[in-house]
């Protein structure tokens, strides 16, 4: 689950189709992954360093027989490094500042957002962790960042140059919208949802960050006809659980778990509001499926959010550490059903600018000029 795991077999595809040869080196839980019309040299699941050091060969080895290795992985040293040492162009798509992603798990900026984190010091572990990035940075040939949020944050404050950090938006990896036929309540149907009940939906990982519990704090004040459906796993779905049974919530809140891809369209379908209170997000996928499907959104007005999420356009921004503007945000699109039509409107009209196509062959044209086969 994630962007990446969506974005690389969805690109992927499309450079096949485009006559080009595909490999990919990826984490996986499959030990032998099949259905990709590309070769999958998969590292399974095991102690992390030795992951990486099994991916660092892997690539190594790989990289022999390519033009350019694309990096999609925010802990990109030994990638970067075994493309190099092969004497390989190498590009990389960035989708977050690693060294705030590692900090914050780690506990050692504290509760510092991605915005605060550029401006601070914090000793020795940051340090070192901001110098390797910076590092494996200079070694590609070329930055894609996913959203304008992102490459000013490598351009002003990571000192990369303007044309080396080039922005391309995600795309809708989702199916196409037109195959997609169900109604709200034949998607409900489907999923054993009740029609009497109004849904409040979100999708991620449940991880600290997400602000899920934000969504759950939201929902004591709402009516009690309205129910919140989380489809996600991850380190933070106890503490999640627990608080909404402590908020004598727990029939009123759905852990779906790891929810497949391919139910995640109906499960936009059939709720009436999509909500996603994370403090980051690089450019979120599942804001552009919920956006071509044609769901009211709610996304926290923070990082790349307002480049899909435009507050009171095609949507309503919120502050992700505050509850209340969630709350407020999603009672108002509950009164007021015509609001949020006319945000879907508005938000369909710029699905043009999210798709496969033309991002895809953005990033086709990147990949050809940086291994000179332009």
């Amino acid at each position: 689950m994630g962007g990446p795991a969506v974005y690389v077999p969805s690109l992927g595809r499309f450079l096949v189709d485009r006559g080009h040869e595909v490999q990919v080196v990826a984490f996986c839980s499959e030990e032998n992954p099949t259905g990709f019309p590309f070769e999958v040299h998969a590292i399974p699941r095991g102690p992390l360093p030795v992951r990486y050091l099994k991916a660092f060969w892997r690539v190594w080895r790989q990289a022999k027989h390519v033009d350019v290795v694309y990096v999609n992985e925010h802990l990109a040293l030994l990638h970067v490094l075994a493309g190099r040492l092969r004497g390989k162009p190498v590009m990389i798509r960035i989708m977050v500042d690693g060294a705030w992603e590692i900090a914050h798990r780690k506990g050692w900026c504290g509760s510092d957002d991605i915005v605060t984190f550029q401006t601070k010091s914090y000793g020795f572990k940051v340090g070192l962790t901001r110098f390797l990035q910076k590092r494996w940075w200079g070694w590609c040939s070329k930055i894609i960042s996913c959203s304008e949020f992102l490459r000013q944050i490598l351009v002003q404050h990571h000192g990369q140059a303007p044309d080396k950090v080039q922005r391309i938006f995600n795309a809708y990896h989702g199916p196409a919208v037109e195959d997609v036929v169900e109604t709200r309540e034949q998607a409900r149907e489907k999923l054993g949802l009740r029609s009497d009940k109004r849904y409040v939906l979100t999708i991620c990982r449940l991880m600290i960050w997400k602000r899920v519990d934000g969504i759950i704090e939201a929902l004591k004040d709402l009516p009690e006809d309205v129910e919140l459906l989380i489809a996600g796993d991850g380190d933070m779905e106890h503490e999640w659980r627990e608080l909404a049974k402590r908020s004598g919530l727990e029939f009123r809140v759905q852990f779906l778990g790891n929810v497949p891809h391919g139910k995640i369209p109906l499960y936009i379908r059939a709720s009436d509001i999509f909500v996603l209170n994370s403090e980051y997000e690089g450019l979120s996928h599942t804001l552009l499926e919920v956006q071509a499907l044609g769901t009211p959104m709610v996304a926290s007005g923070v990082c790349g959010n307002p480049e899909v999420v435009e507050d009171g356009v095609t949507g309503l921004s919120v502050d992700p550490k505050d509850p209340e503007t969630v709350r407020v945000a999603l009672q108002r699109l509950l009164d007021d059903p015509e609001l949020g039509q006319t945000f879907v409107d508005n938000a369909l009209a710029r699905v043009p600018l999210f798709t496969r196509t033309g991002t895809f062959g953005e990033v086709e044209q990147v990949l050809k000029s940086v291994s000179g086969k332009n």
